[in-house]
């Protein structure tokens, strides 16, 4: 379990105690002739209109909804932004009782909440952010049936009190969101999650739905295996986020970089960093906030309150950047994050699928960047060897390893190899580095011949080990003391690479590790061995093309991604109902303490900037105002509108 997984603890000593109202009497769940009539819709599509202000399902969104509503169990895969999120809330609609999501991180029940509550839907939270009083004004709405959906860690939904009182009510269903975390596969193991079993011997009848972003065939098994769905209808939609540009760099100043990156593409703008210790990223976040970006630092060594403050003002202000461990983002629904940058090699696909997917969620134009070098490769596998897992997991997670390294050294389209990890296959994208600057790949044979030589060299006749820097040394013909302290001038391979620049070098060490020619010896301080894939390319049975060396030039042009160049292509008198509309929507987020999206999405006030609705009707029939939307903020966008058009 990662140690900056924000986890939910049983909160009080009250916890072992009965369910108590306001006036200190047991609350006990009504029979169902006694309860309140919930509001009910008759069918899923009246749901997606009247609460969501859709008029119509994407993709299997519909084929899945139906299935729950009938009482099926599922396992969902869709890509982030791909609203798998309907595919539990609808049916909770839909279906009589309460729909109980499982959810990772407290830290986000509240928005998830929030959200719910502003489209008219009973929604609640238990985590141990409350009091005692509010747990059981929660426990009261449930067991009476005044809830439509309860959010619940997984930590306080395996206590034996929170699993009692579950049963004292009614459940229209269990969502599992993040799935994922079920699987020992998976990029962020959640111990917690495998309980979760005991939902299906402990409620046989009631529909369970397990959702995820990411899951290889593997983590689909362990999944399905875990929460007993082997009768289940899988469905699995396409992984591709065609939105996201994706671009991987080479590590050489990486704050320097990452800074002429948001200054070049997103100044302004709301993005996500990435970064692997605490330490770097608080660092990073004060170098950031030293030249003119407003960044945060978010990690589980800070203080809740802080973490709480700087969570909810990412979620509520607009340009802010978050630098964070994986402590931060799972869940996170906020749609205008125009970037997700990794100043840190992930540890899996996986990892890095999940994490850049939380760019563009409105589906507008996002950048996908990472930056990464060959410290990156030596401290992750460090990090592997020095993990509490046992010998067959730390394998799991070598390969995983292996698979993110061999994705940032493609010479193809990275959204081609990125998918192909799932299972799926595309074209070229078009919308990657490599597709609009493909690298000219070289023939690398004879210096990776070189490369290896050295470290068969230094073991076979001094039974040495040295890491990359000194190997490189050897290679270049540099009389470094280290060189003339162990005598290594006199190696027939000394000088033999003096063609080729430093970087180069490490370009060529890089892409070697990347495909199994070398591995990191770990008991030796991080030097480096031959595998067993060496030995056919030293006997020359394998040609080897590698990526050329990164050279710093001026950096080439290409369509803006940014939400301002979407807005660039509105009329200027749409461009200035649609600035008027978001001072009003800011004026409200404000006096309501909700994130602005919460209240409308850029593209559903767009798109009523193009419009122009003079009426509720017409307002209704713009995408994103639902019923409950429609009567709370209808009269005053219609006003909005109205004053910029006079």
């Amino acid at each position: 379990m990662s140690p900056d997984t924000d986890i939910d603890m049983p909160m009080h000593d009250e916890d072992r105690m009965p369910f108590w109202d306001a006036d200190g009497e047991p609350v006990q769940a009504l029979a169902p002739g006694d309860a309140p009539a919930p509001i009910r819709y008759d069918s899923a599509l009246d749901a997606l209109r009247e609460v969501f202000g859709y008029e119509a399902f994407r993709g299997e969104q519909q084929a899945i909804i139906e299935h729950i509503i009938s009482g099926g169990d599922a396992l969902v895969l869709m890509p982030t932004g791909g609203g798998k999120s309907l595919c539990y809330q609808i049916p909770s609609l839909v279906r009589p009782g309460v729909g109980v999501v499982i959810s990772p991180l407290i830290a986000l029940m509240q928005d998830q909440v929030d959200a719910l509550q502003e489209l008219g839907v009973r929604a609640a939270f238990l985590n141990s952010t409350q009091t005692p009083g509010q747990a059981r004004e929660v426990e009261r709405a449930f067991l009476r049936g005044e809830l439509d959906l309860l959010y619940v860690a997984p930590e306080r939904l395996l206590t034996p009190r929170c699993l009692d009182f579950l049963s004292q009510g009614r459940i229209a269903l269990f969502a599992i969101d993040e799935a994922h975390c079920v699987s020992q596969w998976g990029h962020d193991f959640r111990p917690e999650y495998q309980g979760l079993s005991l939902l299906a011997e402990r409620w046989p009848g009631i529909p369970r739905v397990a959702l995820t972003a990411t899951a290889t065939a593997a983590t689909r098994s362990d999944i399905v295996s875990c929460l007993a769905l082997q009768d289940a209808p899988q469905f699995v939609a396409s992984f591709d986020r065609p939105n996201l540009y994706y671009r991987i760099v080479e590590k050489q100043e990486v704050r320097r970089q990452l800074l002429d990156f948001i200054r070049a593409e997103h100044a302004g703008e709301c993005g996500i960093i990435y970064a692997l210790s605490r330490t770097r990223v608080e660092q990073t976040a004060e170098f950031l906030t030293r030249n003119g970006i407003t960044a945060l630092p978010y990690h589980a060594g800070l203080d809740a309150r802080i973490r709480a403050d700087h969570q909810a003002r990412f979620l509520r202000e607009d340009g802010i950047v978050m630098v964070a461990t994986i402590a931060f983002g799972m869940g996170v629904n906020k749609p205008d994050v125009r970037f997700v940058a990794h100043i840190d090699l992930p540890k899996s696909v996986e990892g890095y699928y999940q994490e850049t997917g939380r760019a563009g969620r409105d589906g507008l134009p996002a950048d996908a960047w990472l930056a990464y070098g060959l410290q990156d490769v030596v401290q992750q596998r460090r990090m592997i060897d020095d993990s509490d897992g046992d010998p067959l997991h730390q394998r799991r997670q070598m390969r995983q390893l292996d698979a993110m390294l061999a994705l940032c050294e493609t010479v193809t389209c990275r959204r081609q190899d990125l998918l192909a990890y799932f299972g799926q296959t595309i074209e070229p994208c078009g919308n990657c580095d490599t597709c609009l600057e493909p690298p000219a790949a070289w023939d690398g044979t004879v210096a990776v011949q070189k490369l290896l030589s050295a470290v068969y060299r230094l073991w076979r006749e001094r039974g040495q080990r040295f890491g990359g820097g000194h190997l490189i040394d050897i290679l270049r013909g540099q009389m470094t003391d280290r060189v003339k302290q162990h005598g290594h001038d006199t190696l027939s391979v000394f000088g033999v690479g003096e063609n080729l620049s430093v970087d180069a070098w490490r370009g060529i060490l890089r892409q070697a590790l990347a495909l199994g020619l070398l591995t990191v010896d770990l008991e030796g301080y991080g030097t480096l061995a031959l595998t067993e894939a060496s030995r056919a390319v030293l006997k020359g049975e394998r040609t080897l093309m590698l990526r050329p060396v990164a050279v710093k030039r001026a950096k080439t042009s290409r369509q803006r991604t940014t939400t301002a160049a979407q807005l660039d292509a509105l009329p200027p008198d749409a461009l200035a109902r649609f600035e008027h509309l978001r001072a009003w929507r800011a004026r409200v987020a404000k006096e309501h303490s909700l994130p602005a999206y919460v209240i409308f999405h850029d593209a559903t006030l767009r798109e009523i900037a193009l419009q122009c609705p003079d009426s509720l009707d017409a307002l209704a029939g713009i995408s994103g105002v639902g019923a409950r939307k429609l009567e709370t903020y209808g009269a005053d966008v219609v006003a909005c509108v109205a004053q910029v058009q006079s």
